[in-house]
């Protein structure tokens, strides 16, 4: 694999107009903490390799980003800290922003007494958390989620929850997960209701990992009669909808972040490549061709960067909704770095189909982003219904 000693590059290097002062101040703590991503994952992958990577993340306080104690979440620095994760391992960088799905919820819908039991070790990166939503059915279409939860009819302060989860990540070493069931299934989406599923808990069953195309800790949950006690509800009953879908508006545009992070890494490794690689007495770099990805990939890299930053930082200043800018964001920038990714690869030639060449990893590593957190396509429905029903808003009514 390519060495990674080189400095990473980060968005506060060169737009510095769209950050403050902290996001300055962080930037070097992104850096030493991919460092010290990339001397864990020498020795390679597993489960004991994944709860180090969380335990280091913990320990640089790039875990408080995403649960921090008296202000809102700094989508911002969130996104920092992914662009760079992202660069090194698209691994490490999958386990920090599930972390933060796994305890946003708590931070910004939990009680007072779940925050200050749950919220402090997942912080600190000892207890790893994780985003219990999607199913065999129910994917994008969140309202059609099949597990139901009910009350023990033989103890009522508890609950029971059937139904199976899967493609959760973080689920094959999760210590809590934030779940979703219906406890309410007539009345659709308003009978879902957040639960927190700890490890080990009564009727509950984790299968995995799940072998994927690229490293990433992901598996399925089986509840049988899963008992949680009420104490663990997670905000009012059929609250549920509105917290996943708040969590998830949080963190969709940093998927475009990592995303950013995974090309700039892939552009970086193509520019060694070319002034390196040698055909015909010259370096290739100095054909056209090979020109021309490199500045249609630098181009494509600042658009998604700055998309990404603009809807981040319009959040961070307290825009009342991103969601349009979110969406944008997400699919230009997932899409872009895969058009990127593939470029690079091409300037590699042969070597980029060798396994563990960085544009061979990351080739396999950006293909799960145009997916996960709302699907390019229905990004695509997102802005289009957005922008059609302010152009029907901004017309007069007309008389019937």
């Amino acid at each position: 694999m390519t060495s990674a000693s080189r400095r990473v590059g980060l968005s506060t290097d060169d737009l510095p107009f769209l950050f403050g002062d902290r996001h300055r101040e962080l930037a070097p703590i992104v850096r030493l903490a991919v460092a010290d991503v990339e001397a864990l994952e020498e020795g390679g992958h597993g489960d004991a390799v994944d709860r180090a990577i969380i335990a280091s993340l913990g320990k640089n306080g790039l875990l408080r980003e995403l649960s921090p104690e008296g202000r809102a979440v700094d989508l911002r620095a969130v996104c920092l800290v992914r662009e760079g994760l992202a660069w090194a391992s698209g691994n490490a960088d999958s386990l920090f922003a599930v972390q933060g799905l796994g305890t946003f919820p708590l931070h910004a819908y939990g009680s007072d007494v779940q925050r200050a039991r749950d919220l402090g070790a997942a912080v600190r990166g000892e207890e790893v958390a994780a985003f219990g939503l999607t199913e065999p059915e129910a994917g994008t279409d969140v309202a059609s989620l099949q597990t139901v939860a009910v009350r023990d009819p033989a103890d009522v302060s508890r609950w029971r929850l059937t139904g199976q989860k899967v493609f959760i990540s973080n689920a094959p070493i999760a210590d809590r997960i934030v779940l979703f069931a219906n406890a309410d299934p007539a009345r659709g989406r308003k009978g879902i209701t957040a639960f927190l599923v700890r490890r080990g808990a009564e009727g509950l069953r984790l299968e995995g990992p799940t072998p994927l195309v690229a490293e990433h800790s992901i598996g399925t949950l089986h509840l049988d009669g899963c008992v949680v006690p009420d104490a663990d509800r997670l905000g009012e009953v059929g609250a549920g909808f509105g917290i996943a879908m708040g969590t998830l508006d949080t963190f969709r545009v940093s998927v475009g972040a990592a995303a950013c992070g995974m090309a700039r890494r892939a552009l970086d490794e193509a520019v060694t490549r070319a002034t390196t690689r040698k055909q015909f007495g010259k370096e290739i770099g100095e054909f056209q061709q090979i020109q021309a990805y490199l500045a249609d990939c630098v181009a494509e890299l600042d658009a998604a960067r700055l998309l990404v930053y603009r809807a981040a930082r319009l959040r961070d200043d307290g825009a009342a909704s991103i969601t349009q800018e979110a969406a944008i964001a997400k699919m230009f920038a997932t899409e872009a770095a895969q058009r990127i990714i593939d470029r690079c690869l091409q300037i590699h030639g042969g070597m980029g189909v060798v396994r563990g060449v960085a544009v061979e990893r990351l080739y396999r590593e950006v293909r799960a982003l145009r997916i996960y957190e709302g699907t390019t396509e229905i990004q695509k429905v997102v802005i289009a219904t957005r922008l059609l029903a302010a152009e029907r808003a901004r017309r007069p009514v007309e008389p019937a």
